[in-house]
């Protein structure tokens, strides 16, 4: 195949070293003053003056925003009426537009050659570098001619430098046959400034590593690359909000995700998102303007071609169907949170019409169904403030309805179990929250026994034993009076909890270290945590660990686990039973509840430890008190659904 020469080019292609000649003055060749003693830097000081370096190249990158969104523009109408944005670079630059360019047909369902990636060398040099491939210009020409470039055409040539001979020989070629150019360089001395109609420049300073342009520069590369992709496809309806509505489904991942934004959009449930998008053959904007207009395939995409394939734009024009062509199942929500995590389960239920709560017992009712799970970080007012406990709550509450597919949105009753929620204060802060949200048609907030009970006694009342990261029990009787014991905090109680065990078993272990104590292999035990040799270094472990009860409350899994050969971890775990259960005896006193009681278990301590139930239920036995039934809760968050069942039913 000839070469053409146009303009310019002539002197470009004749003389073949110019993207060599005179780098010294280049800005991203030159050295950068604060790795010149690169090689003496500990790890720790390489990788934080990388990062500061890196933090240089979104400001790089802001400068030349109206240049990229003038571009973003040109490449989707020239996308709109069939042309293509071809992506044009040797070494790293061509990698990084191939690797963009690959990414449009499954991201936004673009045509395959909608976006073409040209790389120096061919295929090959995506992954092997093919020496002196860059420097020859008419290979460029040859690459653009082969996939018939024409004027309806955007190239984007990538080159840092700015001088690279394959992308200013393309450049030219391209701009001869009508194409609009844009050259994509680093280095305000670039040679494709005269040979593009628009320029980006994201000057971002001399490498960390002298002139290895993969570093900052092809950091910069790739965001600008993803603005101009991203934006384009944008532009031309590829998205509706920030969902990909024209994804291809391709692999399990995005067969999932599509399922998942039609059930956002249109609020169905799973089995009639992947109806709608068997029958749209996988489109998803075809199902969702059929969901929500209750037409059929045929007059969604009808619509959807008349709209320039805007979803938007059809949903605003076209009014949306009947609520019986798009049913939504009533919802409950159900929370638990406390000292270590909250939890939260989003279910439906067949029972919200029943006359009665106790609908909800009889066997034909059957319990809600549990359409979507959350969970986030702990949510007790009192031992993380209330800014981070309303946080987790609403990560929480959103991963739930994100796990069932479906857009936040009013249930008919929530329930709250929250530890900590007993002050007036804090009740009415979190109802605030709860309606500022628009949480629920009803909103009850409850301490979390209140959870245990609904799900671990048969008729809600009993003893609710919780022992987690701190301890504490509720009574309540069969008419609704209740009574609470423990639940003072780590500095006033939380006796035979997590961390009450964890820090006996660190004293304990200290005085063995020096022979105040009897020995014990808690000290081993602790020391291979956290991987120490010296009984001292212990001082420092711990106390980094000041402000992360969750994390010291772990270190109770080594007493537990210590019990049948240690004598010390034996008297801890036995002390922390008899702790537990005083709290039990206490509330039973105060209520006036008669042996035996429902018992129920809850937390993560007394969860995963059957031996340490068993000597709570002894020592309780030695009081002469009796749990019959005695029941494990491994989810309160269950009894917190029930109570929002019962509650919503009573409406």
């Amino acid at each position: 195949m000839g070469v053409l020469f146009f303009g310019s080019a002539r002197a470009v292609f004749g003389e073949r070293a110019v993207s060599h000649e005179s780098l010294g003055h280049l800005t991203t060749e030159s050295r950068n003053p604060a790795s010149e003693r690169l090689d003496c830097l500990s790890a720790q000081e390489i990788v934080r003056l990388m990062n500061a370096e890196d933090a240089r190249v979104t400001g790089a990158v802001a400068t030349q925003l109206d240049a990229i969104a003038q571009a973003v523009e040109t490449i989707a109408e020239r996308l709109r009426a069939g042309g293509r944005l071809v992506y044009l670079g040797a070494g790293t630059s061509g990698r990084l537009g191939a690797l963009d360019a690959a990414e449009c047909p499954p991201t936004f369902n673009s045509p395959l050659g909608q976006v073409v990636g040209l790389i120096a060398g061919g295929p090959a040099a995506l992954t092997h570098s093919v020496e002196g491939a860059e420097d020859h210009p008419e290979a460029a020409v040859a690459d653009l001619q082969a996939i018939g470039l024409g004027p309806r055409d955007v190239v984007v040539g990538i080159a840092t430098s700015g001088r690279t001979p394959y992308v200013v020989g393309g450049l030219a070629y391209a701009r001869s046959v009508g194409a609009y150019t844009i050259g994509l360089s680093c280095n305000r001395e670039a040679v494709i400034a005269g040979e593009c109609d628009l320029r980006i420049t994201p000057v971002v300073g001399p490498e960390v590593l002298s002139g290895s342009t993969r570093l900052k520069a092809g950091t910069a590369t790739k965001m600008v690359l993803n603005m101009l992709s991203t934006g384009a496809m944008v532009r031309l309806g590829k998205t509706y909000g920030n969902l990909m509505v024209d994804l291809r489904a391709t692999n399990s991942k995005l067969r999932e995700r599509s399922r998942r934004i039609v059930m956002t959009l249109t609020g169905c449930l799973p089995a009639e998102a992947e109806r709608l998008l068997a029958q749209a053959d996988g489109e998803v904007k075809t199902a969702v303007v059929m969901a929500h207009c209750g037409v059929p395939a045929s007059q969604a995409r009808q619509w959807l071609e008349e709209a320039g394939g805007h979803l938007r734009r059809v949903l605003e024009a076209h009014p949306k169907a009947e609520p019986h062509a798009n049913p939504r199942r009533p919802l409950v929500l159900g929370v638990d949170g406390g000292g270590s995590k909250t939890v939260a389960w989003l279910a439906e239920t067949d029972c919200l019409a029943a006359p009665s709560a106790e609908a909800l017992r009889r066997k034909n009712a059957g319990p809600p169904h549990v359409v979507g799970r959350g969970a986030a970080g702990a949510s007790n007012f009192q031992t993380v403030g209330a800014q981070v406990a309303l946080e987790n709550l609403a990560q929480a509450v959103e991963a739930a309805f994100r796990d069932a597919g479906q857009a936040p949105r009013p249930v008919d009753c929530a329930v709250l179990a929250l530890a900590g929620c007993d002050r007036q204060e804090i009740r009415r802060a979190i109802e605030e929250w709860a309606s500022q949200r628009q949480l629920a048609g009803t909103v009850r907030v409850v301490h979390d026994a209140a959870s245990v009970l609904a799900a671990g006694t048969p008729d809600g009342w009993g003893v609710a034993l919780i022992a987690g990261t701190g301890s504490f029990a509720f009574a309540q009787t069969p008419d609704g009076s209740g009574e609470r014991a423990g639940g003072w905090g780590f500095l006033l109680g939380d006796e035979g909890g997590g961390y009450w065990i964890a820090m006996a078993g660190l004293r304990a272990a200290a005085r063995a270290a020096e022979g105040r104590g009897p020995h014990t292999s808690l000290l081993a035990a602790f020391l291979k945590h956290f991987g120490l040799t010296d009984p001292l270094e212990l001082i420092a472990a711990v106390h980094r660990l000041a402000d992360d009860r969750a994390a010291l409350a772990g270190l109770a899994q080594y007493v537990l686990a210590a019990t049948d050969h240690d004598p010390v971890a034996q008297g801890i775990i036995q002390q922390a039973a008899e702790e537990l259960a005083a709290l039990v005896a206490c509330a039973v006193r105060r209520t006036g509840l008669d042996s035996p009681f429902p018992l129920a278990f809850a937390g993560g301590l007394l969860v995963h430890h059957s031996g340490l139930q068993q000597r709570v239920v002894q020592c309780l036995e030695c009081q002469g008190l009796r749990g019959q039934p005695v029941a494990v809760v491994p989810d309160p968050v269950a009894g917190a659904v029930l109570l929002a069942a019962r509650e919503a039913s009573r409406q």
